[in-house]
């Protein structure tokens, strides 16, 4: 769609209606691990947002020639590029939103829990940093384990004594794509228009799709129901076999990583009714982290949960094993 504007000069403008009225809206957004298998293309989709106006580029190897790549892009975001912990402050300066999917990728026949030790120290240096050149700054964590390395950044945070838990968020977005994928292909439903909630954590049998809330109402037989569920569960394993080593989910994990930040942005321009999902410290249960539909905003606020059948499920102890490991690992660090 196209929309005419005339100015005072007598000249005519044409432009598209999105990106006219989006120059209100001017965000830094900082992308740490830009250069590998999931920040390229995150990096990509940020690009192209008109939500973003200064787009940060931030690995140890390569991220000048991303940067250059990117910003030769058509669309408002400046890019720069910043390489090597020397140049890590300046990555961060001024940044409102910082997501993080830096970090080694799981290949065939690991767990997300098998990536801890090295994505750990990756998360704990890059949170540190945070807190120290963008203390204010929306946290996006997408390097996994999840479970573990959200614990990691809040404990890193407060020992900084910046620590925000409504600013801290391990992105489970795929986990929801997934689900509104799978429900949507087995019912014949455009899945864009299909909404799970998925709460718990981001791992196994943590990753609980509440099918029964789905929108619109849709219902399978038991049998289908386990398999759905255990599909949704283990999709990213799905992911890795297949690409035989080659990698993990980074196209779609880009693809969700993404829409967290826009749904976090729009709610940071002042949009109402922005609903994700995501890990986050958490009253609802025993754990004290937690996935449930959070409503974005200035205030951030937890949507109700009903808790039957969750806390009692086989996954609490699990998450909190997960959690403990994280906390642990910023308790022993010299």
């Amino acid at each position: 769609q196209f929309k005419k504007f005339a100015f005072s000069s007598g000249s005519t403008y044409i432009v598209t209606h999105c990106n006219f009225f989006s120059l209100q809206h001017n965000a830094k957004v900082a992308v740490l691990g830009a250069s590998g298998g999931i920040g390229q293309p995150l990096s990509l989709l940020l690009k192209n947002s008109p939500l973003v106006s200064e787009l940060s580029l931030y690995d140890i190897a390569h991220t000048p020639g991303v940067a250059a790549d990117l910003s030769h892009i058509e669309t408002r975001a400046t890019v720069t590029g910043y390489m090597g912990a020397d140049q890590l402050g300046a990555a961060l300066k001024g940044c409102e939103v910082v997501v993080i999917p830096a970090g080694v990728p799981r290949k065939p026949g690991m767990t997300r829990d098998d990536l801890f030790n090295t994505n750990a120290t990756i998360v704990a240096t890059l949170a540190d940093a945070c807190a120290r050149h963008c203390p204010q700054a929306m946290i996006c964590i997408i390097s996994n384990p999840v479970n573990s390395t959200i614990p990691i950044t809040s404990e890193v945070m407060k020992k900084h004594g910046v620590y925000n838990p409504n600013r801290v968020f391990g992105v489970t977005t795929l986990d929801i794509v997934r689900a509104n994928t799978f429900v949507a292909e087995l019912k014949g439903l455009d899945p864009a228009r299909v909404n799970v909630p998925v709460v718990g954590g981001h791992a196994g049998k943590t990753i609980i799709p509440l099918i029964s809330r789905c929108t619109p109402k849709v219902e399978f037989p038991a049998d289908q129901l386990s398999a759905l569920t255990g599909r949704i569960q283990e999709a990213g394993t799905e992911v890795v076999k297949a690409k035989a080593g080659a990698g993990s989910a980074t196209l779609s994990m880009a693809y969700a990583g993404a829409r967290f930040t826009f749904s976090l942005l729009d709610a940071m321009n002042g949009k109402e009714g922005v609903v994700e999902c995501a890990f986050v410290r958490s009253e609802e249960t025993e754990c004290k982290y937690f996935s449930t539909p959070l409503l974005l905003g200035v205030n951030l606020a937890r949507s109700s949960l009903d808790k039957n059948g969750i806390e009692k499920n086989l996954a609490m102890d699990e998450l909190k094993g997960s959690i403990k490991n994280g906390e642990d690992f910023v308790a022993n660090m010299k």
